[in-house]
């Protein structure tokens, strides 16, 4: 991994941390190629040489066109035309350098930016991603980043050497006559405010084109993920009407920012030929009078022209900035979010850490408006010793694991692992104590050798079998066509519910983290193949601490003790015999279930 990969991916490299909200796109954006600047600098050099040897092969072309006609023979011609030679040459290969280094400064800064982006979103989740629809943060991520190609690429560097071209040649212009460069600049000025008189247009127009691109996108995926329920339910009319309407808004959108571009184009083109007339008028008037010589005449046309070639052609990538700014935004708001969870320390405390477990009166609500998810819950689980949290749905199993696990932080009490704060640890050490098993299981769209290899990535192929040889997967793993080196699958289709989730109780193991988190880890297996595997982890689970959120009884009750939660509060605590003897919550949970399953 080279240098910049690794800021890139480091805690420490984040745009949030460059820089607080902006106020200017066009600033913030620049910001980012602070890590690039020497490619910056080679790219802005070589597009200097490129329109200036362009404009000096023009000027040359059009002076030797000039001394053709009142030269009398060929040899005023010929160091001319050797030197319009090396001209055209040169040109051409700093054209093919300006395009190479303009790109790949455009190239490394978005590979900076999607690195940022996924590792903001890793910080932000799972809370970010609550409101929001994942296709349209994918469409930030991926639409909007590839948007800003245009910026690094087409403007940056551009905007920088029309500037400085432009006014070289406006210099020289004047050296030929200096009427002739005040004739022309008036016409300079106006072409270049023209992309301000729209601003604010521009940006209205850029941020509902980009919303609805984004809404568009999120809802391609939402068709797609939900494509069979979709057919199942017979509702793909539906669907398709919905896409309807926003593909509706979004031509409207589309048309919109059209017109206006092609407004500020006819007002930009109209300056344009004003002052290319300007200029063609008064150096006729000067050659008349005797005041500029002829073959200078179609030079200072050239010169005029390639005054207003960079000029126009910035304003042209400027007339669309709206759209990229307002991708920016959308790739700065996932930027600069704070994380709910922060880490507060550089370090973990010393080993050995205890693998013990204790809420501290904790209470925890997802949102101020919202009601306690948890409420003064306090409980342990002590080293080895397998803890089943029960209850309804909504009870606060979940929100348990996901504190935790430090998805969030919780609003009052405290979590502690071996006698320390969740918060005394780094978030990834933290984690690295944890093996979670999820209810719902993702699989990779990589060989399922690979996705068992996600719980330790060193893991040898043999440590990888084992690992599934425990988890009763090996068996089903060497039938399937390429083994272990068979595809899972875009996440895990090709397997079925029970088998997905043996190969993440597979992953799991093979991390072997001192705590185990189950989240109905065996909701999706028959009878036979639950017996056998409540079997394993019964072995598996020695010398673990253990959290067992389930709804099966026959999961429950594998358990050292039974934490019951009622309504985000603790009701009951003891072993399921002790439970079913004091009549109350748990009894009742028992006397509620159908088919073994706790409703």
């Amino acid at each position: 991994m080279s240098a910049t990969e690794t800021e890139i991916f480091s805690p420490t490299y984040r745009v949030g941390q460059q820089a607080k909200k902006h106020t200017s796109g066009f600033w913030h954006l620049l910001t980012l190629v602070r890590p690039h600047y020497w490619l910056m600098t080679l790219t802005i050099g070589s597009g200097i040489l490129n329109q200036g040897l362009t404009i000096a092969s023009a000027a040359v072309g059009a002076y030797l066109v000039g001394l053709a006609v009142v030269a009398r023979s060929i040899a005023p011609l010929l160091p001319w035309l050797v030197a319009l030679g090396v001209l055209v040459l040169g040109r051409a290969v700093m054209a093919w350098v300006e395009m190479w280094l303009a790109h790949d400064l455009a190239y490394r800064v978005l590979a900076d930016i999607r690195g940022q982006l996924y590792w903001s979103l890793e910080q932000l989740a799972p809370s970010y991603l609550l409101d929001r629809r994942s296709g349209d943060v994918a469409a930030a991520a991926m639409g909007d980043a590839e948007t800003l190609e245009w910026f690094y690429a087409h403007t940056v560097g551009s905007s920088i050497v029309a500037v400085i071209v432009a006014l070289a040649a406006l210099i020289i212009l004047a050296a030929i006559h200096w009427t002739l460069s005040l004739v022309l600049l008036p016409w300079i000025v106006l072409v270049i405010t023209v992309p301000f008189w729209f601003t604010r247009r521009a940006a209205r127009q850029g941020k509902r084109l980009r919303s609805q691109l984004g809404e568009v996108n999120a809802d391609v995926v939402d068709g797609v993920q939900g494509l069979r329920e979709i057919v199942a339910f017979g509702q793909d009319h539906i669907q398709l009407e919905k896409l309807g309407r926003r593909n509706v808004a979004l031509v409207e959108a589309q048309l919109a920012q059209g017109k206006r571009v092609g407004l500020e184009k006819a007002i930009t083109n109209a300056c344009v030929a004003l002052g290319m007339l300007s200029v063609l008028a008064l150096s006729a008037a000067l050659v008349s009078q005797g005041i500029l010589a002829e073959p200078l005449f179609p030079v200072s046309i050239v010169l005029a022209v390639g005054i207003f070639v960079p000029i126009v052609s910035v304003t042209d990538v400027v007339k669309n900035l709206n759209v990229t700014f307002a991708s920016a935004d959308r790739i700065f708001a996932i930027l600069e979010h704070p994380p709910l969870v922060q880490d507060q320390v550089q370090a973990a405390p010393p080993p050995p850490i205890e693998p013990s477990v204790r809420f501290n009166t904790v209470s925890f609500r997802y949102g101020p408006t919202l009601p306690d998810a948890l409420d003064e819950v306090s409980f342990e689980v002590q080293p080895g010793e397998t803890v089943a949290l029960a209850g309804h749905s909504g009870a606060g199993k979940s929100t348990c694991m996901h504190l935790l696990l430090r998805f969030w932080d919780a609003t009052q009490g405290s979590i502690t692992i071996g006698g320390h704060d969740l918060r005394d640890f780094p978030q990834a050490d933290l984690r690295s104590l944890i093996t979670l098993v999820p209810q719902d299981i993702y699989l990779f769209d990589n060989s399922i050798r690979e996705n068992i290899r996600l719980g330790r990535p060193e893991a040898t192929d043999a440590e990888v079998e084992e690992a599934a040889r425990a988890a009763l997967a090996h068996e089903f793993i060497s039938q399937l066509p390429q083994g272990y080196d068979t595809n899972a699958g875009e996440r895990g289709m090709q397997l079925s519910g029970g088998q997905r989730q043996r190969i993440a109780i597979a992953r799991a193991l093979l991390k072997d983290a001192p705590i185990l988190v189950m989240d109905e880890a065996v909701s999706n297996l028959d009878t036979e193949n639950e017996r056998a595997l409540q079997s394993a982890m019964a072995r598996l689970r020695a010398g673990r601490t253990t959290v067992l959120i389930a709804h099966r009884l026959s999961t429950i009750r594998t358990a050292d003790r039974i934490v019951v939660l009622e309504g985000g509060r603790v009701a009951e605590i003891g072993t399921h015999q002790e439970l079913l003897a004091r009549q109350g919550v748990y009894s009742r949970l028992i006397a509620s279930q159908q088919e073994g399953i706790l409703n």
